[in-house]
Parts: structure tokens; sequence; C-alpha cells
């Protein structure tokens, strides 16, 4: 069965612990282009295809990169502009910044942009006006829902599978492709990206799709450039936020390897067929 492959394109300093975690008008060291360059390379010889969820300001920084992911067969999807919290916008600011992101990505990709994902899966039960948003900005499907409640993100109601979410009473045409989770005693469990993937064992994850599987669904893996750059430079953060941010780097490449050998994987794009 295929599962789909996800890739936020962001840099390595990109995150929103707090406010001031990165500062947008600084200029920070180039690590995007030489983590991205390793990633497709890995695709390329284990046979899969991604949807690139590209900020914004990465495309209007490297528009190569951009062209050589695509030239690659790879989906171009949009991660917004300026990697801010949704649920920190009015509906304005976020049509603003979303409108802005996708043009950029469309006037150098050549085609539209038919995919969305929220910086830290920012659509919440504060923010769920965001779907109707992208609606009418012509997008096809979001990916910004993950079925689980934390500190900083999670839509726990949401369901674990693709669906079409309301808004206003009525139906969208909007596809929702929420992150995935297995069941464990009535909870949903994340397995399947970040610093889930980076913490939990390899042979676990591994189960874990394959009860995704089982259950008739793709399992959707999401990674970040920097994940698999142990060397990138660190960001002044808590300790709590360092964990989530940095633990289990050093071995996340190789985890990553291990499950495009052991699975086939597509993008959003071409799993649905949209």
């Amino acid at each position: 069965m295929q599962n789909i492959l996800t890739i936020d394109l962001e840099e390595w300093f990109h995150a929103n612990y707090h406010d001031d975690v990165f500062d947008p008008q600084k200029t920070y060291e180039v690590r995007i282009l030489q983590n991205t360059e390793r990633l497709l390379a890995l695709f390329d010889k284990y046979k899969a295809k991604a949807t690139f969820f590209v900020l914004g300001h990465v495309a209007e920084q490297h528009p190569q990169l951009i062209r050589d992911i695509a030239a690659s067969g790879h989906e171009i999807a949009s991660h917004g502009y300026a990697h801010q919290l949704i649920y920190q916008q009015t509906p304005a600011v976020f049509k603003e910044d979303v409108s802005q992101a996708k043009k950029r990505v469309e006037d150098i990709i050549g085609k539209p942009v038919k995919g969305y994902r929220a910086p830290s899966w920012s659509i919440t039960p504060k923010s769920l006006w965001a779907w109707e948003v992208l609606q009418d900005l012509g997008f096809l499907y979001d990916a910004s829902v993950f079925p689980i409640e934390t500190y900083l993100y999670g839509l726990p109601s949401a369901p674990r599978f693709s669906y079409h979410p309301e808004s206003n009473g009525q139906t969208l045409d909007l596809l929702e492709v929420p992150s995935s989770t297995v069941r464990v005693l009535n909870k949903n469990i994340p397995f399947a990206g970040g610093f889930y993937f980076r913490a939990l064992p390899y042979p676990l994850i591994a189960q874990c799709i394959k009860t995704v599987n089982k259950e008739g669904h793709p399992a959707i893996v999401y990674l970040h450039p920097r994940e698999i750059d142990p060397r990138q430079p660190r960001l002044t953060l808590s300790m709590k936020e360092s964990l989530i941010h940095y633990y289990g780097i050093n071995g996340c490449e190789n985890k990553l390897i291990r499950t495009l050998k052991k699975f086939e994987f597509t993008s959003i794009e071409g799993y649905y067929r949209l």
C-alpha cells in the first residue's frame, strides 16, 4: 500500500515556541540547500515521491531550489509565508499571508498550488475559520490538522483520516488530510513525524504504519530538512522546547532511510489524484 511523505520546507530556525524565537529581519546561516539536496537524493534512491510544503520566505530566497524539487517529480504545496501561527492572526492577515505565499510559489513553478499546511499544525478550535479562507483562495486540500491535543496545537475532536470539514453549517469541497495517529486506550497517539518520529524506535514506527494501513488508510510521514542535520546551529530554547526541537536528530536520517526502504511513498496530490 502507498503511504504519503511530506516535508515542511523551512529553515533550521523556523519555530513557534515563543514570539521571539527567530527574527524575520535577521540574516541566519543557510542550511536548507544542503539538507534538501540530501533528502532529494534519498527520495530518488528509494523511489519515493513527496509533497513539499514550501514556506514563502524560503521560496523567495531560493527559487531554484523549488524548481529543482518540482523537476524531481515532487509536489509543491504551500506552508504560508512567514511561519506564523494561524490562531494568532486575524482572518484578513492570514488570507494575505497565504495568498502572497501561494502566488510566489506558483510564479516559480508555473502551475497552481493545490495544498496547504499551517505552521505548527495551527488549525485548532480557535482557527476553524481558516478552512473557508483556504477554499476561497483556491486550495483543494489542507493538511494542518493534528487530531491530538498539545500545549501548542491540536484538534482532538477531528477525524483521524481524510474528510471534508464543515464551515457555517456547510460541508466544504476542501479536503482535510490530518496527520497520522494510532488508537491506544481510546486516545490518538502520534508517531509519524517530527519529534515523534525522532523519539520513537523504528520498529514501533513501522508497526504503527502497518496498523494504519490495515485500517485501509495511508500513513502520513512528515519531516523538516533540519531533522537530518545534527550540525545545525542551535536556537535559544527552554529545556522542554530544546527537547522537542532537537531530541533524536543524530539518528533521524538513518530512521528515515529504514522507513523509505520498507514502505512505498507518494505525494498527497498523487495519492488522492487531485
